[in-house]
């Protein structure tokens, strides 16, 4: 369900996209720290983009590196780390146990059996440290377990248990932001929800998965309509995110939420005309 909340790169200046790069490159060097070559492996941009919005809003120590990685072992690496970059490598963490989890109940893969198991320890030591966005991404994923089984087509309360989820991840410290913070993680989650399921319904039909948009799909209009619901949920989160004083790399953020969440919902639109 992640991979969305990317930059628009050809838009973005060349300091620009060192900084982002900058960013992922950290947050994949966190991870192999915190979590070992596995938890690499669980890297996304939409964890790169918390970083990059937590430490506009809080404005950590960020500390620069350049060290060569094993994606680019012939050449340093520019890095920048702080503590979010820690959260957010143990929120992947989190996230990624229950992922794998939700493939094995829903399509008895063994991939995410076995990924499943191998990061069971490591999520065990993500609830004691983190057990409110343990909880909410426990419940947020019970609640979907729940809608699927109603077969809910209801779009709105289909998305809403992963707002709630992605809500309680972008609260990292509970002080006078968290309101804000928990209101922009609960629109773009319910943005990241219904963008998947957008992307995803043509193959959810031919393999009979379930998908809040089946019914509809194929009606003349439908595409209008789903982009209608996307926007005006997207308009939500950039509403609240507008709120925080975010001054640090505000034009990567802007970048990402008003042009780069689009990429892949263009890019498959063009292919399909």
């Amino acid at each position: 369900m992640f991979g969305y909340v990317t930059a628009n790169k050809p838009e973005m200046k060349m300091r620009e996209f060192a900084r982002y790069k900058g960013f992922y490159c950290g947050l994949y060097r966190q991870l192999h720290k915190n979590h070992g070559r596995l938890g690499q492996l669980t890297l996304t941009y939409d964890m790169t983009f918390l970083v990059l919005l937590l430490s506009s809003l809080y404005e950590p120590e960020t500390k620069e590196w350049k060290k060569r990685c094993l994606i680019h072992p012939a050449k340093k690496q520019f890095m920048l780390t702080n503590e979010v970059t820690d959260y957010a490598s143990d929120m992947n963490i989190l996230l990624t146990h229950d992922h794998f989890r939700d493939d094995w109940e829903d399509e008895k893969k063994l991939s995410a059996f076995l990924g499943m198991k191998v990061f069971a320890r490591k999520k065990k030591r993500m609830i004691k440290k983190y057990p409110r966005q343990a909880e909410a991404v426990e419940r947020a994923l019970s609640e979907l377990s729940e809608r699927e089984r109603e077969n809910c087509r209801d779009i709105d309360a289909a998305a809403r248990p992963f707002g709630n989820l992605m809500a309680e991840l972008f609260v990292w410290r509970e002080d006078p932001f968290q309101n804000i913070l928990r209101q922009f993680g609960f629109y773009l989650g319910k943005f990241i929800y219904m963008m998947d399921a957008c992307m995803d319904v043509e193959q959810d039909k031919k393999n009979n998965c379930y998908n809040p948009f089946l019914d509809e799909y194929g009606e003349d209009g439908f595409a209008e309509k789903i982009h209608r619901i996307l926007e005006g949920t997207l308009h939500m989160a950039v509403a609240e995110f507008e709120k925080l004083p975010c001054e640090q790399d505000l034009a990567i953020l802007r970048n990402i939420l008003y042009e780069g969440v689009w990429t892949k919902y263009e890019r498959k639109q063009n292919h399909d005309e």
